[in-house]
């Protein structure tokens, strides 16, 4: 069986050979190569999306794990048109640490369509946090993955920290990390007095199948309404290109679990935060190219009910983050 490292491994070395042929080769953020083939209900919001900025404008944070390429809203912009969505929802990406400029800038540049989740640290006061709210944000992200966090003590340290630090707002905690970390938090979660929504699967990796450990606990935290998962980043979970049918099954079992808390994203511009060898922390790491539009025509399989892609596209989008 395959470990999860080599899984991560052989799906970043897969994508990365479509971006680049060499590793001084870039390329300009993705766009949908594959028409939309359904109706895409009014209203639709992509709700994982991030924005790279001129970094002389956003500088990046020290330390980080890598350094994108940019991908600027008016690519935002040419995504959403090809994918018939009207919303978005920007998320902080690790690289600018808990300076939510760039993210904030986004919104700003989008206007009412738009929303946000931020990062915040020790650092961040009230006053920001409010001045946040009044710019689209509306909850703040837990990115374990990226950095590498898989110690179950210390998530529990900083969900609790998050729980505490918003609970009086009307906010969420998104989390991005791994069902391992997700199985040591679920008591918390299902305590939580906020929503908490997990990014990409919750971390699921296809080829190893829907009894791999977490999974089932994840499926039962949708099923009790305690916590959001979004469809989305299916590349993170396959390297089955373009179409990741093996994802099938375990978007399928989310959706039947609780439609109510499910939510779509493309992960665009679909950044690789991969260690490649001889690859610097500050070397431009190329976006991966990824066709969203074959990405969102999977969304007819997995809810092949109209109503329920409504559901997952504008109902839950709206209530989540206020639309």
């Amino acid at each position: 069986m395959l470990s999860r490292r080599e899984i991560l491994i052989g799906a970043a070395a897969g994508a990365a050979a479509m971006v680049r042929g060499t590793a001084t080769v870039s390329a300009s953020a993705s766009q949908p190569s594959t028409p939309v083939n359904f109706d895409v209900p009014a209203g639709a919001c992509d709700s994982h999306t991030h924005v790279f900025g001129d970094p002389h404008r956003f500088p990046f944070a020290t330390p980080r794990q890598y350094s994108p390429e940019p991908a600027s809203v008016e690519e935002m912009r040419a995504l959403h048109r090809a994918l018939h969505t009207q919303r978005v929802v920007i998320v902080q990406p690790s690289v600018y640490g808990a300076d939510n400029a760039c993210t904030l800038d986004g919104i700003k540049q989008l206007g009412a369509i738009a929303r946000g989740v931020a990062v915040i640290d020790e650092k961040t006061t009230d006053a920001a946090l409010d001045e946040m709210a009044r710019g689209g944000i509306r909850g703040i992200r837990i990115n374990l993955e990226t950095s590498g966090q898989t110690d179950p003590a210390a998530s529990r340290k900083q969900f609790a920290a998050a729980v505490e630090r918003i609970k009086d707002r009307k906010w969420h905690i998104q989390i991005y990390t791994r069902l391992s970390v997700i199985e040591s938090l679920k008591d918390q979660v299902a305590a939580s007095p906020l929503p908490v929504v997990f990014d990409h699967f919750g971390g699921a990796q296809a080829p190893l199948g829907l009894e791999q450990p977490g999974f089932p606990t994840l499926v039962n935290l949708v099923r009790s309404g305690k916590a959001y998962v979004k469809i989305s980043g299916a590349y993170r979970c396959s390297t089955k290109a373009p179409n990741y049918p093996d994802v099938a099954p375990f978007a399928q079992a989310l959706i039947a679990a609780n439609p109510q808390r499910i939510l779509w994203g493309s992960d665009w511009p679909h950044p690789d935060s991969s260690q490649v060898p001889g690859r610097k922390v500050t070397d431009i790491a190329p976006l991966y190219q990824i066709d969203d539009g074959a990405l969102l025509n999977q969304l007819p399989f997995w809810a092949p009910d109209a109503a329920v892609r409504k559901t997952i596209l504008v109902e839950n989008p709206a209530k989540l983050y206020g639309f």
